[in-house]
């Protein structure tokens, strides 16, 4: 069901009330630039920047001045002195070419550098430990992260760089014009009803309350587009992800004939998106009244404002000319946030964003802070060890049926628990990745072991990537690649050895889980620890694989959790994982969104 326009707008309002201060999103960021190896060259840049824009702002008001003369010249109707102007007039364009054109380039390299910055810093926390996966489960904010790396900071780049630059030329030509139009405003005298008066600089406050009546007017107007564009990149990033989706898996839905309802989802998350994209229109439709309105006024208005000085024989022609381009020039400067009132309404949106992303990926560490933690350490003799160990979960507890188990090198044993009880917790709490619980887990030395989670890794590239990953292929000889793909079943895979494609989708599940596998006898680890990845193999592969542990693999230690004991005749050893009635539950707070929201930490993410 498409949500309920009035419903939506309001949840995209009322999230305004709980955002974190810009000030402190700002800050984190100029925290993020003072540390970033980008940070030496965007110095340069803005730097360079600065002297190319002060060097424009000078050349204009030497264009200004040059309007007085040119247009005097004219009304005199001097040949002479109109051929120098022209002449002065082709060298100062020269020079504010050329001033314009390294503009262009400082701009666009700075935008490219503040995106790298950027980028490299949120790939980073990301990809720090265990936080890629923590983020994944911790609510609104976990959900699309390619699209805040990708896309928002690239957005983000752009607009900072454009309304930052923007905004010091901005205050550069006000700080230059409004001397001359304070100083072309002197001296004129008013008469009303017999009553004479001078208004020193009248033409500057005239500027002054036309531009600030336009963006009081217009800030009011654009405020709602805010939590509108946040509210928008989530609902677009959900749409695209859909979209991905149904692509990956256009076989299955065809298979199952499930073209009607993907289309029903697909035209939902379309709907959501939509009533967000109606109130963009609505908020923006209303901001153009002001900003073009104020435009078309401006035609007239430093006419209007400069005749009184022109009529009283203050101003010539000339004067007048250059008068009117000192104002448009002064009100240009002013109705930069006027003009600018979307474009910073953007801005905010996705800086926070991006801003909250980070803050979410930086306050990881503290999540679940107050649940007990499983002590996780390494064994001095070099097997595995449980003491007391409970695996907490906001699904309750689960433990093994006994509450100290040893198990040696050289050891094949199954660990059975029934769905739902935590088997993929227990596998992730050996790991190190699920902390949550209590009691030890003794772990023999990590370079020596392996983890196979339910769902194999395939990453891209060649399929000696694949087989050697996470080392480089190098490393490796073709010889050993062909042995190993051999041996568990995909000899057929041999002469592709040196094939980059997506693997993930080329290669059928159980092929992939088998290549994984492979893998694993390609390293030759010392432990191995399997969550359920055996079960999802073929009937050949399975075969293959214990035979591999039973020669190849026979010094390793074996831990395979399942749901299943069709394979027990195998294992030294069976273990139960149960659920304990009585259990502590891990409590953690309701997950909400970064982009707009303050707060300790995310939720935890949840398990079988």
């Amino acid at each position: 069901m498409v949500e309920q326009p009035d419903t939506a707008l309001q949840d995209a309002g009322d999230s305004r009330t709980s955002r974190v201060s810009l000030a402190s999103q700002l800050k984190s960021l100029l925290e993020l630039f003072r540390h970033s190896p980008e940070r030496t060259k965007l110095m340069g840049l803005v730097a360079g920047l600065v002297v190319v824009v002060g060097a424009t702002a000078a050349a204009q008001i030497g264009l200004n001045r040059w309007t007085r003369e040119f247009y005097d010249a004219l009304s005199r109707k001097d040949v002479a002195a109109f051929v120098v102007q022209l002449e002065f007039f082709a060298a100062l364009a020269g020079v504010l070419l050329v001033l314009n054109v390294g503009q262009m380039w400082l701009n666009l390299t700075a935008k490219m550098k503040l995106r790298e910055g950027l980028t490299r810093d949120l790939v980073e926390q990301w990809l720090n430990s265990k936080r890629a996966f923590l983020i994944a489960g911790a609510g609104k904010i976990g959900v699309n992260p390619d699209q805040r790396i990708h896309e928002d900071a690239r957005h983000l780049a752009d607009l900072s760089t454009d309304l930052g630059v923007g905004l010091f030329q901005a205050l550069l030509l006000l700080v230059c014009f409004v001397g001359v139009l304070w100083f072309l405003s002197s001296g004129v005298v008013f008469s009303i009803d017999g009553l004479s008066f001078s208004v020193p600089g009248y033409m500057v406050w005239c500027a002054f309350l036309l531009a600030g009546a336009a963006s009081l007017a217009g800030w009011r107007a654009g405020r709602p587009l805010v939590a509108l564009n946040a509210e928008r990149y989530a609902r677009e990033s959900n749409l695209r992800f859909a979209l991905v989706h149904a692509n990956e898996h256009s076989e299955g839905i065809s298979v199952y004939r499930g073209e009607a309802g993907e289309r029903n989802r697909l035209l939902q998350e379309l709907g959501r998106l939509l009533v967000i994209l109606r109130g963009i229109v609505g908020a923006t439709t209303g901001l153009t009244w002001i900003t073009a309105g104020y435009g078309w006024f401006l035609i007239v208005a430093p006419v209007i404002v400069a005749s009184p000085a022109y009529f009283a024989g203050n101003l010539s022609l000339g004067g007048l000319l250059m008068a009117v381009g000192a104002f448009d020039q002064v009100q240009q400067s002013l109705r930069w946030f006027v003009d600018n009132v979307g474009a910073i309404a953007d801005w905010r949106a996705t800086l926070f964003r991006v801003g909250g992303f980070r803050q979410a990926l930086q306050e990881l560490d503290r999540l679940g802070q107050h649940a007990s933690r499983i002590e996780l350490v390494e064994s001095a003799d070099g097997d595995l060890h449980f003491d007391d160990l409970r695996v907490i979960s906001p699904s309750g507890c689960a433990i093994l049926d006994n509450p100290r188990i040893e198990i040696a090198a050289r050891e094949h044993v199954l660990i059975v628990g029934s769905p739902g009880v935590g088997k993929t917790s227990l596998f992730r709490a050996i790991a190190g990745l699920w902390p949550w619980g209590s009691g030890q887990i003794r772990l023999p030395a990590t370079d020596g072991v392996m983890f196979m989670p339910k769902r194999a890794y395939i990453p891209d590239g060649t399929l000696r990537d694949v087989l050697a990953y996470p080392e480089a292929a190098k490393n490796f000889t073709t010889q050993e690649f062909l042995a190993v793909l051999t041996r568990i079943g995909l000899g057929h895979l041999a002469p592709l050895l040196d094939r980059a494609a997506r693997w993930d989708t080329d290669l059928t599940g159980p092929e992939q889980q088998a290549l994984a596998f492979a893998r694993l006898l390609l390293h030759k680890p010392s432990w191995v620890f399997v969550d359920e990845a055996i079960d999802a193999l073929s009937p050949v592969a399975r075969r293959a694989v214990f035979d591999i542990f039973r020669h190849e693999l026979a010094t390793a230690g074996l831990v395979c959790i399942s749901g299943s004991q069709a394979d027990e005749a195998f294992f030294t050893r069976i273990l139960y994982l149960n659920r304990e009635p009585q259990g502590e539950c891990l409590i953690v707070p309701a997950a909400r969104n970064f982009a707009t929201t303050p707060g300790p930490s995310p939720q935890a993410p949840t398990s079988p």
